[in-house]
């Protein structure tokens, strides 16, 4: 016999995202330009929330496209935002798109990865970078953080590996939190477990940025990372995607990177 999960109400769902937030009744209220009391109505199930109201009051939470549409379910309304796959044809112009940025950034390495950190696609700049990696590791679906701090990944070629390590589980241990993404959370609990030290963003010290310093055959790149993402999308697919660029932090980095195109064309 197939047990029953009952489904959390509106009001439990938006007390959880306010709390996570770290905001109190008011200063939502405040935010969302209504009064704390209703807050405090559509909490306890007092007062039903209008569709507008749940779209608004997610958006006042930055709860992400995929958490909102339980939040209409839960309202009595239907889902508002679609999730299509990267090969539906209505996402053509984003195939087009995450190709033309890609190729924009050679010779320089750039991928695009989902909400999970799994490699959705990648110049052919990268490849020279994870040559020394596991083949296992290398299997779809790629989990680039998991490739990068594995032992058998390419941790052995990062040169500051205690502070780039310390920068990537800062990070993952942020977005885990704001989304309160489950198999995010299991994901920094795995690779706390991975060896190689943790100074975590404070040590990045007097420098611009955390720097990713890495050596690639013969040569040591050091590398700054800028991550681009769809800024309009109401796709939750398109929403959860995000393209990574390393870009050469020096002249030595930028000519060895040029270098190591030419040989592989």
């Amino acid at each position: 016999m197939t047990e029953l999960v009952a489904r959390p109400s509106f009001g439990v769902l938006l007390r959880q995202w306010r709390e996570r937030r770290r905001l109190s009744q008011l200063d939502l209220a405040l935010e969302a330009g209504v009064s704390a009391r209703h807050i405090s109505f559509v909490e306890t199930g007092r007062a039903q929330p209008s569709r507008e109201m749940v779209l608004r009051l997610a958006a006042q939470l930055d709860v992400p496209l995929r958490e909102r549409n339980p939040m209409l379910l839960a309202a009595g309304y239907a889902p508002e935002y679609p999730m299509r796959t990267l090969d539906d044809q209505e996402m053509a112009p984003v195939r087009a798109a995450l190709a033309l940025v890609l190729s924009g950034y050679q010779p320089y390495p750039a991928l695009a990865v989902d909400r999970g950190w799994n490699l959705v696609t990648a110049n052919s700049s990268l490849a020279p970078l994870t040559s020394g990696a596991a083949a296992e590791l290398l299997e779809p679906p790629v989990n680039v953080l998991r490739l990068s701090l594995h032992p058998r990944g390419l941790a052995h070629q990062i040169l500051n590996l205690a502070q780039w390590r310390g920068h990537v589980l800062d990070r993952l241990a942020r977005e885990a939190a704001a989304t309160g993404d489950a198999d995010l959370a299991a994901l920094h609990r795995e690779l706390l477990d991975y060896p190689g030290g943790n100074e975590g963003d404070t040590g990045a010290g007097p420098g611009l940025a955390v720097p990713l310093r890495l050596r690639a055959g013969d040569h040591e790149l050091t590398f700054l990372s800028t991550v681009t993402t769809f800024g309009t999308a109401v796709d939750i697919t398109l929403a959860e995607l995000s393209i990574e660029a390393f870009l050469p932090a020096d002249n030595t980095t930028a000519e060895a990177l040029h270098s190591l195109a030419a040989a592989s064309a």
